[in-house]
């Protein structure tokens, strides 16, 4: 087809001679009708005359031979040249001459590095833009589930289960603590951050419940301590809504896993997001937020709980002096106010205590109606106050039961059992595989005996308005009575005795008071205690001795020893062997 446009072209062109025309026409022609006689019949051109050898009828060639093209063209694609650069004479182009090399131009090849370092670029570009847009929202996103979190409404009133106010509570009780945890909660004391300290049972929780009720939880989070810091950080993000950046899908693209840090890192991201939160409110002339921990005797004293705390109290520090957020700690146990004393400015304590006379029978009273729906008299529950005091937790257990007098006398009988079960000493006939048992056992019966004697000497133990007036020793001579430091803290922990934040020891309660009275009340119990502080000096004594055996003494052979005091006084001792009574006879 190529061939055939090709002489079509060169024998119509207007510069085509004559000669030439002769030279060409009749291979060219011979060509055509070779190719023509090639195709299908249907397609074959007719036979024509001699015309083309005629030179007057040569002109018309253009179109026979157009027509041939035409014809042929529908037989197929032709088979390429094998040699496209050999002209018509047989040689190659340019009359038999070499063919020109083709000069490199840089245009294409550089297009193509602009186009892909462009694409590349793009692309890194979109990227770039779009984690970087992520990382902003992220972070917004974070900032905003914090300041969600305090705002009105908190899970740990829906899991107290009232929505009532609470005076009309059946559980509530005006209380002196109470208008201090109101003016704490509400974010109207500034300046300070608080710890609650008393005996387990005493109402710390509930009076905390009852002040985030009064203002619907706005403001205020709180959260229970554990002795896992693993759990307490996962217990404060749940409080602060905070996931620690484990719901990051940047992560994806990192090898690290989602979390690369020890819990502690972690609770200090947290405190920074959290402040964030907090000067924004305070921009906006919001109140100082309110963060509550729950149960801090529940941390370990250890170096994990101690750094831990430590941790959370510098926060506090800076927090309550710059107005942003107050953090109340709730505790049982002395230590964690002993441990907060060291490094403490701004901390305020506020103890409370069991309840007095009058609000603990009116309170009794008032759960018994709730409760029962009878009215007791006064005189029994002037006899379930003697027997439990003030405790909050033992009075809702009278008042819950059906026969507050049982319940009495069997909560009075399990505090009992349990101060013998944990302190109860062995006596003379002890093994002294328990002697270390024993030490803190009898250091407890010393200091039990010891509040039993002081309560002898108090001019009056009860107090008709009052109440019980329980006996107190120091704690300096506590550890004096006890012979040992170490032990009260356990004590405490185990809630036989307790520590007030002013340092004074007493038993947890009036149950335990009243087991303290009756055990140390028990005939020959003196002599018990002595027994066994003798076999423990005994077991000591034998610790503390090394026997020195002497041999190879033969006739009347002599060692002599030189001992030196403590002061620089020196003594000697001979030791000499002494005639045997065989040798005595013989020579008499």
């Amino acid at each position: 087809m190529f061939e055939g446009i090709l002489s079509s072209t060169f024998l119509a062109s207007p510069h085509t001679t004559h000669a030439d025309a002769r030279l060409q026409t009749p291979r060219l022609s011979s060509y055509m009708f070779r190719r023509a006689r090639l195709a299908p019949a249907a397609l074959r051109p007719p036979q024509q005359g001699p015309w083309l050898r005629d030179p007057h009828l040569r002109r018309s060639a253009p179109t026979v031979a157009w027509q041939v093209q035409r014809r042929t063209q529908y037989t197929g694609p032709p088979s390429p040249d094998p040699n496209p650069n050999v002209g018509p004479g047989g040689g190659d182009e340019g009359g038999g001459s070499e063919p020109k090399k083709e000069k490199f131009h840089w245009g294409p090849t550089l297009f193509r590095m602009f186009e892909s370092a462009a694409t590349t670029f793009a692309s890194i570009t979109i990227l770039g833009l779009v984690g970087y847009s992520y990382t902003r929202y992220y972070k917004h996103l974070v900032l905003q589930k914090i300041n969600n979190a305090f705002e009105p409404g908190d899970p740990i009133l829906d899991l107290a289960g009232s929505d009532k106010g609470p005076a009309q509570a059946p559980h509530w009780i005006h209380r002196e603590e109470q208008d201090v945890i109101d003016a704490i909660v509400d974010g109207s004391m500034k300046g300070h951050y608080f710890l609650i300290f008393g005996e387990k049972g005493t109402g710390k929780s509930s009076m905390l419940i009852e002040a985030m009720q009064r203002v619907n939880g706005a403001g205020i989070s709180i959260f229970d301590a554990h002795s896992d810091i693993e759990i307490f950080r996962i217990r404060l993000g749940r409080a602060l809504d905070f996931e620690y950046h484990e719901d990051n899908i940047g992560s994806l693209f990192s090898i690290r896993g989602p979390r690369d840090a020890s819990a502690l890192l972690d609770i200090e991201r947290a405190f920074n997001k959290f402040e964030k939160v907090a000067l924004t409110r305070r921009n906006k002339g919001g109140k100082p937020l309110v963060l509550i921990i729950n149960s801090m005797h529940l941390l370990r004293d250890d170096d994990d709980g101690r750094d831990l705390l430590e941790l959370v109290q510098q926060r506090a520090e800076q927090w309550c002096a710059s107005r942003l957020c107050t953090v109340v700690f709730n505790s049982d146990d002395y230590w964690v106010y002993e441990r907060l004393k060291q490094h403490a400015t701004r901390m305020e304590v506020l103890p409370v205590f069991d309840l007095t006379k009058d609000k603990a029978l009116a309170i009794l009273r008032r759960w018994r109606r709730n409760y029962t729906g009878e009215e007791p008299p006064s005189e029994m529950l002037e006899k379930v106050y003697d027997q439990l005091g003030g405790r909050l937790a033992f009075l809702a257990r009278a008042a819950k039961s059906e026969d507050m007098m049982a319940t009495s006398d069997d909560i009075c009988e399990k505090e009992k059992t349990w101060f013998l079960n944990q302190c109860w000493i062995l006596g003379e006939e002890m093994d002294d595989d328990v002697m270390d048992q024993q030490k803190y056992a009898s250091a407890a019966m010393v200091l039990a005996k010891a509040l039993v004697d002081r309560e002898k000497e108090l001019e009056k133990t009860y107090d008709s308005e009052r109440g019980y007036i329980l006996p107190e020793i120091p704690l300096h001579e506590a550890r004096q009575v006890m012979t040992r430091a170490d032990f009260i803290q356990s004590y405490d922990q185990i809630n036989v005795f307790t520590i007030s934040s002013k340092a004074m020891v007493r038993a947890d309660s009036v149950p335990m008071q009243r087991a303290f009275r009756e055990i140390c009340g028990q005939d020959g119990f003196d002599e018990h205690l002595q027994a066994t502080l003798d076999r423990i000096s005994a077991i000591e004594s034998l610790g503390r001795t090394r026997e020195l055996t002497i041999k190879d003494l033969w006739d009347k052979g002599r060692y002599r020893a030189k001992l030196k005091g403590p002061r620089g006084q020196e003594s000697e001792v001979v030791f000499e062997v002494a005639e045997k009574e065989e040798e005595k006879g013989g020579d008499s």
